[in-house]
């Protein structure tokens, strides 16, 4: 063979060895996790929430790997504590992003983080799934990008619906309100008003208080608005938050001087929240949640979520919060599914105005706001005997759609 056979030869070698490299590179590629970075609040008052929010992601993603995961790929959740601060949130998705290189985001909890992070998921180009986040500000068309999507419900949503629950209230002329100051309790009160005067306008807004997020003597606020004297109450406290306040304001009588009238939203009549307070929780309140084990008008597809959710997280009645990770994962991975794609651009695409058999029926998420239609369950809050706290008695699923516009 001379020099240049030699080198035709060996250029032959060279070309297969980079087919086969490059097959390799490629099959590793179809082959490895989806990684799903989840930014996430898990430890202090907001860990009430976000703990199981995060085990309900997971249980979904346990399920669908056992099917074979997605486009044939695993997922894999990459969970960061985000200590309920924005700045952490957003020095957390970076990192993810940045260093752990994950496909896609989901999470944050408070109406701080979710705004903080989604210009992240811009800079970035990168899907941002958020499953609890409330706040109108996210999604608002100034704030509005291709890669953010919200699976929860919103604060219009939820304070319109407190509005007509308590208008058909009898009796009530005088109402105050009590929520934490910054955007998620700004804007749930300000749509709770705003939608009350205009089906009561014969009701005043005698009180209206504003205790930080995370404080941790409620009694000047207390005081301050029992002396104003409300025939009834809208609350979104929230959390650990709402069972430090429905503590201090129990041993106070603030429940019983108007009645317990009160409407507590941001998820006051959670599982979480009433099996932490036991006989604490101001019973006779409504109340909001995100699930109700006891829902006996649900879908059959409702009842065999909480059986397996039971099972998974070895409680008996299961949480409320799981279901926001749940439907929030299950509704990502559709639109992985349906563009066929990692590609955040085409999953992004896929996503709009995509709907999904979710436990508690069809979801869809609207393209032209990237809004869910996800309501929440509104009830009276009575003591169980059969579990030792309250639960909510009986839980209504209200329809969300005539609140959305």
């Amino acid at each position: 063979m001379n020099w240049k056979q030699r080198g035709t030869a060996l250029l032959a070698v060279l070309a297969t060895a980079a087919v086969a490299g490059s097959a390799a590179t490629q099959t590793q590629a179809q082959t490895k996790p989806i990684k799903i970075g989840y930014p996430v609040i898990l430890s202090g008052p907001g860990a009430l929430i976000g703990e199981p929010s995060m085990k309900g992601a997971q249980m979904f993603v346990d399920e669908q790997n056992a099917k074979g995961g997605v486009l044939g790929r695993k997922i894999e959740l990459v969970v960061r504590d985000t200590k309920g601060n924005a700045d952490e949130a957003v020095r957390v998705a970076r990192d993810l992003i940045l260093r752990e290189n994950v496909d896609f985001l989901f999470g944050t909890l408070t109406s701080a983080e979710g705004p903080a992070v989604s210009p992240i998921a811009k800079e970035n180009k990168i899907v941002f799934v958020v499953p609890v986040v409330k706040t109108d500000q996210l999604t608002a068309k100034e704030n509005l990008h291709p890669y953010v999507f919200r699976t929860t419900t919103n604060t219009t949503i939820e304070g319109r619906t407190a509005a007509e629950i308590m208008a058909k209230w009898p009796n009530i002329k005088r109402v105050g309100t009590i929520s934490p100051d910054y955007a998620f309790g700004q804007d749930v009160t300000r749509a709770f008003v705003t939608h009350l005067k205009k089906l009561r306008p014969d009701i005043e807004i005698v009180d209206q208080q504003w205790p930080k997020l995370g404080e941790a003597d409620y009694n000047p606020f207390i005081n301050a608005q029992m002396a104003k004297k409300p025939d009834a109450v809208f609350s979104s406290l929230w959390g650990g938050h709402f069972v430090t306040f429905a503590k201090q304001a129990k041993a106070l009588k603030y429940f019983e001087s108007f009645n317990s009238n009160f409407l507590g939203a941001g998820e006051a009549g959670a599982i979480e929240t009433a099996r932490a307070m036991g006989d604490d929780y101001p019973m006779g309140i409504w109340a909001n949640s995100y699930d109700a084990f006891n829902w006996k008008d649900g879908p059959p597809a409702h009842a065999e979520y909480i059986k397996r959710l039971a099972a998974f997280t070895k409680e008996d009645p299961p949480s409320s919060w799981p279901i926001t990770g749940y439907i929030g994962m299950q509704m990502l991975t559709a639109g992985i599914a349906k563009a066929g794609s990692t590609d955040s651009d085409k999953v992004s695409k896929a996503l709009m105005d995509i709907t999904v058999d979710t436990p508690i029926g069809k979801q869809t998420i609207r393209g032209k706001d990237h809004q869910a239609n996800r309501a929440q369950f509104w009830g009276k809050m009575v003591k169980d005997p059969k579990y030792g706290f309250a639960v909510m008695t009986p839980p209504i699923y209200i329809d969300p759609l005539p609140f959305m516009d």
